[in-house]
């Protein structure tokens, strides 16, 4: 079978090719390879997938939908699970205009070359950003996403409506996935426990938003990575119970389904650095500052229907995550 992964130069693209290399899969990567983050780090995760020969890597952009389709013409892709995006809520703020090329116009293209080309499941990364304004805990797909509050989220609860569009219309399967805070080893820079590692090592002081009054639920990228495989085979179907008079965000009559991908197990953000400190070895000096625009205080992911028909069940504890990833960091950056 073979398989297209967007973004497969990005942490959570890495993990996901490399997996899918050593079942036996052809993996066929894309990555702008854009400099939101170290092109460095990019270009070192995908070095490690060259060394197999059923990895094909085209560096494009999804918003260009020529360069796109010439790579569905040439290969017989059966699945695309599409992790490219422009990430970060911050930097949304900022540079508004990379979001709709890559998150909206991308995807778009991504859309209709599984419709012109027969795919037979898409599975696409949403983000628990989505949830915005709610306040419920935990966040479940049944609730209402109508209020992001950045447009990065904005941008990830518009790819789930298109996402169903594209089912309703043209039957495509299409399975989205609100990621929590993923993180482990080859992780983000940008992402807090990266830069937080980064700064207690070189002795700079760390920056705490809304005065540590947060936690996430950090999700690690193994447990991510079990999840989406779990999903390959597993294409969403029409659900004919679907009711419109009391619709359920997450399902439909098309074959559509959302879940939420997560740990299940929020942690407060002191409780992370001091982890952190221990596996370090050395303390942290946190400077305090009030909540950023696009934040949210927390977030809490309910998983049930996502472990009732896959069978996720995420098993890597916070200490052993960071663990992993710390050893990592001391490797990577001491070559």
């Amino acid at each position: 079978m073979t398989i297209l992964v967007t973004g497969a130069g990005g942490f959570i693209g890495f993990h996901l090719a490399k997996e899918l290399l050593t079942q036996g899969f052809q993996v066929i990567g894309i990555d702008h390879l854009n400099s939101y983050y170290d092109v460095q780090l990019k270009n070192d995760r995908l070095n490690i997938l060259y060394k197999d020969a059923n990895f094909h890597f085209y560096k494009i952009d999804l918003a260009n939908q020529t360069a796109l389709k010439s790579i569905f013409k040439n290969h017989s892709i059966e699945i695309v699970i599409n992790l490219a995006a422009q990430a970060g809520v911050r930097y949304s703020i900022k540079n508004p205009e990379s979001y709709i090329n890559s998150n909206l116009v991308g995807f778009s293209n991504i859309l209709e070359a599984c419709r012109q080309y027969s795919v037979q499941h898409l599975i696409y990364a949403s983000s628990s950003s989505v949830y915005g304004a709610n306040t419920k805990i935990p966040f479940s797909t049944k609730d209402s996403v109508d209020h992001p509050i950045s447009l990065y989220a904005a941008t990830k609860k518009a790819n789930e409506l298109m996402a169903h569009s594209y089912s309703h219309l043209f039957q495509i399967p299409t399975t989205g996935l609100r990621f929590f805070t993923v993180y482990g080893p080859w992780g983000r820079p940008d992402m807090a426990y990266f830069s937080f590692t980064k700064d207690i090592f070189e002795g700079k002081k760390i920056k705490v938003f809304n005065h540590g009054d947060m936690s996430r639920d950090f999700t690690y990228i193994d447990d991510v990575v079990k999840g989406i495989i779990a999903l390959l085979h597993s294409p969403p179907k029409p659900n004919h119970a679907w009711d419109s008079a009391q619709p359920e965000p997450n399902l439909s009559t098309a074959p559509y389904k959302i879940y939420n991908i997560g740990n299940h197990q929020p942690v407060k953000l002191i409780d992370l650095i001091r982890i952190l400190e221990q596996l370090i070895g050395k303390k942290a000096k946190i400077e305090f500052f009030p909540m950023q625009p696009g934040d949210v205080k927390e977030t809490y992911a309910d998983i049930a229907d996502f472990q009732k028909d896959v069978g996720f069940s995420p098993s890597t504890s916070i200490e052993d995550g960071l663990g992993q990833f710390i050893n990592w960091y001391k490797q990577y950056y001491s070559s």
